[in-house]
């Protein structure tokens, strides 16, 4: 079985318009297709190694009675108008879960062709045991990269 997704999706708007997005906490939650993301606290990520906390509820999925929480994201990956990619690093997750999130941008005429992925091909062995990957559907990476475009639309912020 596969250990990675990846989607994609023409977004007309520049890689700037995305990246704005991408690289404000907040606006990982405006465009969460799980529900899962109910808030989040923290500045805007500008260099790999930034963090911010999402305030997660689990029960949105209807999968594990986790109710809310948080999580500490880290920032692995950042390409001004390129890539960004992050891990979870805190919260509920001990040891360090170790699989990675992130998103590509590649200007095309008309656009920007938005890649998603999620990686859990070097989770930590405790969490392999549990067999619970992939934690969300890659229906949800699609459903994120409509909302992303909807939210570009009308303007973010």
């Amino acid at each position: 079985m596969a250990e990675r997704f990846e989607v994609q999706r023409t977004v007309p708007a520049d890689p700037h318009q995305i990246f704005e997005v991408l690289t404000d906490p907040i606006g990982h939650v405006a465009i969460d297709s799980a529900g899962m993301l109910m808030g989040a606290t923290g500045e805007r990520v500008t260099a790999v190694g930034d963090e911010f906390v999402v305030h997660m509820d689990r029960e949105a999925l209807g999968d594990r009675p986790l109710g809310q929480y948080d999580v500490t994201v880290s920032i692995t990956a950042l390409e001004p108008d390129r890539e960004i990619a992050w891990t979870i690093v805190g919260g509920i997750a001990k040891p360090p879960i170790g699989h990675v999130y992130g998103y590509r941008l590649e200007p095309t005429d008309g656009g920007t062709v938005v890649t998603s992925y999620y990686d859990w091909s070097n989770i930590d062995p405790v969490w392999r045991e549990r067999d619970i990957f992939p934690v969300i559907p890659e229906a949800a990476l699609k459903g994120t990269l409509g909302i992303l475009e909807r939210v570009v639309r009308r303007g973010y912020r």
